[in-house]
């Protein structure tokens, strides 16, 4: 007990206390900023992996519309619903099926 006692009576001790509580809980870059940055990071790197994925996917795809006259038909037909002059476009829609 006695030595318990003395602990918290040595200076350096308390001061060590002081500052951790001060880093922990008081300072600008505390634990709950640390983690809410944390946290951050991984939502921009989320994102940043589906708009690379994203990215990949459309610089292929412009790639097979530059280099294939046959692609880029298909594709503006079936996105942009376009059409010969002695042709007539037909769009079924699939209805959605209610559970």
């Amino acid at each position: 007990m006695i030595r318990l006692f003395n602990l918290f009576r040595n200076k350096y001790f308390l001061i060590s206390i002081a500052f951790l509580v001060w880093m922990i809980f008081f300072d600008k870059n505390d634990l709950f900023s640390q983690y809410q940055y944390h946290e951050q990071v991984s939502k921009l790197k989320q994102e940043r992996d589906f708009y690379q994925k994203e990215t990949a996917k459309v610089a292929k795809d412009l790639d097979e519309l530059t280099s294939n006259p046959q692609k880029l038909e298909k594709f503006a037909r079936e996105r942009y619903l376009m059409k010969k002059d002695n042709e007539d476009v037909f769009v079924i829609v699939q209805p959605k099926k209610e559970e």
